[in-house]
């Protein structure tokens, strides 16, 4: 075959987005006869496609430069500009940043209107989404005009999903959703390159996962997945996509499943490495060995994550919950709490937060935090959402002593994790609904919420979760006047005569909180004295009892 043919039937093959074919066509013509531009462009994107990071840049760079040479300055803006975009998905600031100084300097310099001069206003929107919301949707809104303008409709869809990221991050959910819906329908419809494609599946998925929408992210993750598989080569989406896959299964409770997937994801993007998502991919195995017991996978899992940049919590928080290590899993939450601005982000922290303060004993906090849950929720309206509220909305209530109201929110929690399809996170209510209505003194109904939860984590693995429920504390009297399990386990140290420093050694606490349990079991009791403590104990069969 000759070079014409031989470029012509690679031109074919990408036409096909049959991309190893072209890649390969597109490389070996390029080694008989250095390739145009436009040729370069097209090798760049069927290497990235097929996960050839470093021949893309290298293609990509040399069209940039070729096109300057032909005095095309748009389309080596346009080059400059895909560039840069991989090195900052991949975390790489500085020389992606570079890259973008490069491409307006070029715009600038020749004066140019183009289409390009939206391309470059696209980073500078998506940096600003979360900081400056407002800014970042005039951004978009002059990209999307631009693009309008020159009739690109990948810019288009570019600057649309941008603004529905930022009225989201703006607080209007509704008409943000909207959009984001609205553009998918372009991207679902094939009216997109594959690389436009990609990035608007992946971001759409992440929004709905940040909005706890639930249904939208499975939804788009099966068209994700589906995209996928219709094009055998693709591989740059494809570790992203195991990711989001991986938290539809837990969600759904296929356990194994989402593990075997989490860790696709993990190889998948150790090669070529993508450092922001190979750190979401982490994550997301350490969350699976945590709720399976697997604690120090779990801690390897979050402290890797956040080598590549992912933050740890709440997730190494809730592991250090799950040793007894309260003190440090609720500094370690207030910090991550103290650091999030924005509701949706804080929202994604403040269940396990408010957890965590209730095993400390710190109700007030704990109270705060839910009241702040139940106004996102109110406002967003995601169902998800309102069973995560709800749920915590019940914990402090049952802490307060309000099992009546306790009741009712856990009810609705229940109600709606079920509607959702998350049998995990219901089973988890379901618990809390038993020792309210245990509570309320109705102990048969409570059996079968117990037992109904119990078979929920036996059969997904959840075996911390499994050893709590079964922990003498879930059968104890009845007549604790509202005690934690926490201040349960003091009460009976202080009956066996141990010293407040003996509790907090044997309980890994400080001595500091040993006391603020004892004086939260004096208030509640109404006692003054540790002899009267060791009396109600023993009068109440709480004293003698294991752990």
């Amino acid at each position: 075959m000759d070079v014409a043919a031989e470029l012509g039937s690679a031109r074919d093959a990408f036409a096909r987005q049959a991309w190893s074919d072209a890649y390969t066509g597109l490389s070996e013509a390029d080694v008989e006869q250095r390739l145009d531009p436009d040729d370069l462009v097209r090798l760049a994107t069927a290497a990235y496609l097929v996960g050839r990071d470093a021949e893309c840049a290298a293609a990509t760079e040399r069209a940039h430069q070729a096109y300057l040479s032909l005095g095309r300055t748009g389309p080596a803006v346009r080059c400059a500009f895909w560039l840069a975009v991989p090195l900052l998905l991949r975390g790489e600031t500085a020389r992606g940043g570079g890259w973008l100084a490069r491409a307006k300097r070029l715009l600038d310099d020749q004066r140019l209107d183009c289409v390009e001069q939206g391309y470059l206003l696209f980073p500078q929107g998506m940096r600003l989404v979360y900081k400056d919301p407002a800014t970042a949707r005039a951004a978009f809104d002059e990209a999307a005009a631009i693009g309008e303008r020159f009739g690109d409709p990948d810019l288009v869809a570019l600057a649309r999903h941008g603004q529905g990221r930022a009225l989201i991050a703006g607080g209007d959910l509704p008409a943000g959703v909207a959009l984001l819906d609205e553009i998918m329908v372009a991207v679902a419809s094939g009216e997109l390159s594959p690389l436009v494609t990609g990035m608007v599946y992946c971001s759409t998925i992440e929004a709905c996962q940040e909005i706890f929408d639930f249904r939208r992210a499975q939804e788009w993750t099966a068209a994700l997945s589906g995209w996928c598989a219709a094009q055998p080569d693709l591989v740059p989406y494809r570790g992203q996509c195991l990711v989001h896959r991986s938290q539809v299964l837990q969600t759904r409770g296929a356990w194994p499943d989402a593990l075997d997937e989490a860790r696709r994801a993990c190889e998948r993007l150790s090669e070529p490495l993508n450092r922001p998502v190979l750190g979401m991919a982490l994550y997301q195995q350490a969350e699976l060995h945590r709720m399976r017991g697997a604690f120090a996978d779990a801690e390897e899992g979050y402290r890797r994550a956040g080598e590549y940049g992912h933050p740890a919590q709440p997730g190494l928080a809730q592991l250090w919950l799950a040793r007894g290590r309260v003190d440090e899993a609720a500094a370690a939450i207030r910090g991550a709490v103290d650091e999030l601005t924005g509701r949706l982000r804080r929202a994604q922290v403040l269940a396990a937060y408010v957890e965590i303060m209730l095993a400390a004993d710190d109700v007030p906090r704990a109270r705060e935090a839910s009241e702040e849950l139940s106004l996102t929720a109110g406002d967003i309206g995601a169902p998800m959402l309102r069973a995560v509220a709800a749920h915590a909305r019940g914990a402090v209530l049952l802490a307060e002593g309000d099992a009546q109201a306790a009741l009712d929110a856990l009810l609705e929690a229940c109600r709606t994790w079920g509607e959702v399809g998350a049998p995990y996170d219901e089973a988890r209510s379901r618990v809390l609904l038993g020792l309210v209505r245990r509570r309320l003194g109705d102990a048969g109904t409570a059996r079968l919420d117990l037992d109904a939860a119990r078979q929920v984590f036996r059969r997904l693995g959840a075996a911390p979760d499994l050893a709590r429920l079964d922990e003498p504390d879930h059968g104890r009297p009845e007549d604790d006047a509202g005690l934690s399990p926490r201040e349960i386990e003091v009460l009976r140290l202080v009956a066996t005569g141990r010293t407040n420093h003996a509790i907090a050694d044997e309980l890994v606490l400080s001595e500091k909180t040993v006391a603020r349990h004892l004086s939260n079991i004096f208030g509640k009791l109404g006692l003054s004295s540790r002899s009267a403590a060791t009396a109600y104990a023993y009068e109440h069969g709480l004293a003698g009892r294991g752990r």
